[in-house]
Parts: C-alpha cells; sequence; structure tokens
C-alpha cells in the first residue's frame, strides 16, 4: 500500500469553467501549477480557453511556452536572462526606475508590464508618477531600442481581509492611479485582482484580465464563501496498515508519540510528514469509510488515528478531498492553501491522474 495524490482531470476542468464563466483570465501557474503539474493544468487551462498565463520563475515559463506556443506568458518576478526572454517571447515584470536605467540597452525588444507595489510593498514602482519619466524616456529612444510596454500590473495583499479598510484603500489607489497614467500610455494588459477580489468584485472595468491563482485550483480565498464556488478535484489518501489495541498508559511511536489516556484503538497509517503532510494538519481529522475520525500522531512515514470497530486494516484513509478539503484546514489555521499544496511531495506519495 501507497500513500497517494489523486486528481479528478473531469472535475478539474469543469471546476475551472465553472469559475471563470467565460470572463478573461490569466492563470497563475507559480510552482510547478500549485503542484498540480504544468503539463496538466496548462493543457486543462487551455480546453477550457485560457490563453494568459503567469509565474515566477524563468524556467516555469520557458516550460509554458513549449506547452503552449501561442499563449502570453508573462513573468512576475523580473530576470536578467534577457536572451531567454527575448527568444522565448515571454512579458516579464518591469518592478522600479533603477532596473529600467540599469537594464535599459538590455531590455530593447521586449514586452514589459509596469508593476505598482500598493500597499503589498513586495516590488514595483512606488507611485504611478515615478512611471512617466520612464514611458518618456523609452518613447524618445529609436524604435530598434525601446523596450515595448505593453501592460501594467499590481497585486492586492488585503482582498481577503475584512475587518479593516484595507482593500478599499489600495483599490483605490490603484484604479485612480490607472486613469492618470493611461493619460500617458495606452495598455494592452491591464490586469490586478487575485481570487479574493475578483470574488468580491467581479472583473474591473478596463481590465484586461483577472489573474486567478488558487480558485482555479478548488480552494476558497476566504472563508465566508459558499464551497459550491470552487470544487476541489484533488485527493490525498492512503490506507490502514493495522490497528492496535492500547491500554491506558500504553504507548506508540517514537518518542512516545502518542500515549493513551484510556483503552484506544489504534489505526496504523501509511502517511506521514515525509509524504509533506504539514504538523499543524495532524492537530485535526481525516476521513475512514465515511466519518471523521481525530488524528493523534504524525511520524516520518506513518501517523496514528483513533478509531473505532468500524476501521480495519485496509480501509482507505482520506487527509484531503471535496468533501475534507484544504480550504477547510486554511480557515483553522493550519496553513494557507498554497503551503498545504506546495508542501506535498510528489517524490513519495503516488500520482495518479483519473482522465
Amino acid at each position: 500500500m501507497t500513500a497517494r495524490w489523486t486528481l479528478d482531470a473531469q472535475l478539474f476542468h469543469d471546476n475551472v469553467a465553472h469559475v471563470i464563466q467565460n470572463q478573461p483570465v490569466m492563470a497563475v501557474m507559480k510552482n510547478n501549477a500549485y503542484h498540480y503539474g504544468l503539463d496538466f493544468a496548462v493543457n486543462a487551462f487551455l480546453k477550457q480557453g485560457i490563453t494568459t498565463f503567469s509565474t515566477t520563475v524563468l524556467r516555469e515559463a520557458v516550460r509554458i511556452r513549449k506547452l503552449a506556443p501561442e499563449a502570453v506568458i508573462f513573468l512576475m518576478n523580473p530576470s536578467t536572462e534577457f536572451h531567454i526572454i527575448r527568444e522565448q517571447r515571454i512579458h516579464m515584470t518591469l518592478p522600479s526606475p533603477e532596473f529600467y536605467h540599469q537594464h535599459q540597452s538590455d531590455l530593447a525588444g521586449i514586452n514589459v508590464h509596469l508593476e505598482y507595489e500598493n500597499f503589498l510593498h513586495r516590488s514595483g514602482f512606488r507611485t504611478f508618477d515615478d512611471m512617466i519619466p520612464v514611458i518618456q524616456t523609452n518613447r524618445e529612444l529609436p524604435k530598434s531600442e525601446q523596450m515595448s510596454i505593453v501592460g501594467i500590473w499590481t497585486h492586492f495583499g488585503y482582498a481577503d481581509e475584512f475587518d479593516g479598510d484595507e482593500y478599499s484603500d489600495e483599490k483605490q489607489a490603484w484604479l485612480t492611479g490607472l486613469e492618470k497614467i493611461k493619460t500617458y500610455h495606452d495598455f494592452e494588459f491591464i490586469h490586478a485582482q487575485n481570487s479574493a477580489s475578483f470574488v468580491r468584485d467581479g472583473l474591473f472595468t478596463g481590465h484586461s484580465h483577472a489573474r486567478l491563482g488558487i480558485i482555479l485550483y478548488g480552494s476558497r480565498p476566504y472563508s465566508s464563501l459558499p464551497e459550491s464556488l470552487t470544487r476541489q478535484s484533488l485527493t490525498i489518501s492512503a490506507n490502514v496498515i493495522q490497528v492496535r489495541q492500547l491500554e491506558k498508559g500504553q504507548s506508540a511511536g517514537y518518542s512516545f508519540a502518542f500515549t493513551a489516556e484510556h483503552s484506544t484503538r489504534l489505526a496504523v497509517v501509511d502517511l506521514g510528514y515525509g509524504d509533506g503532510i504539514l504538523r499543524t494538519r495532524s492537530k485535526h481529522e481525516c476521513l475512514i469509510n465515511g466519518r471523521r475520525y481525530p488524528i493523534k500522531a504524525l511520524m516520518m512515514s506513518h501517523m496514528f488515528v483513533e478509531v473505532d470497530s468500524n476501521v480495519a486494516a485496509g480501509d482507505e484513509v482520506i487527509l484531503y478531498s471535496n468533501d475534507i478539503r484544504i480550504d477547510e484546514y486554511t480557515f483553522k489555521g493550519v496553513g494557507a492553501n498554497s503551503e498545504q499544496l506546495s508542501a506535498l511531495n510528489h517524490h513519495s506519495l503516488l500520482k495518479e491522474i483519473k482522465l
């Protein structure tokens, strides 16, 4: 028996169509498409009419280009491997005036999207006014020496927050500045909204795309949303190897991993933190035969689950599925949706895609 990572391809396809509702979307592909696999995800998105992609790593952008020769591919982090960016026809963020002036000659012929840092303060131009001299300087160069300013973008860091005015403020700062900068330059690509912002407001007027990540992969961006908004196509499962009876005071596992406080029926399951299960996830429960049972200890290759007489060796144990979702445990404090997905070990888990 082997712990498994199982993807329902049809459910993934159906969910993407359900989420985007024929709206123009830039699919976020970072971290190997949230660990779903670039090959699978790109082909699935293409079948649903998505032809614009973004990632943070150049090698992923190059892989996407091989899978989607005609797609628009946007690199959200800057790179100085300009020859690759140019050869592969990859669009790249322009994060600052300093980056532009340092690499002005190297940027010739490259498609760039000006980045506004907004309230996230991660990277980007600090103000829209800082963009104007760059636009003007580039425009004054001979055509062969100009970069192509084709887009402008930002990221909302507070779209999933409701306790303050941060999202309203960052949204207003973006929309106000955008109207101003559009008087200096025409942009083909205007994208700002992550999953949370898209759900809250729909696609902003005048924007070319919503830039969606986690909602395409089956997790809600914030807890007040109904589960029907997006469906999880991924299942993480294992099996009960053996069921042990422990009496009060008896221990099991390394360094007293579990000590029975009363007579306990304990299922040993072939799944552990070596498979990428977060320790915080083991504070909760798993699903066996349609019922939830508490996890009592997590080790490298195994975990202990307190069960009853309805559980036997060989039974399937589900840690994640659409019935026991990743986003449920995000909202219980286990870790971000992307954190739980990214931790999964694809070298130890048996990967299965059901077509």
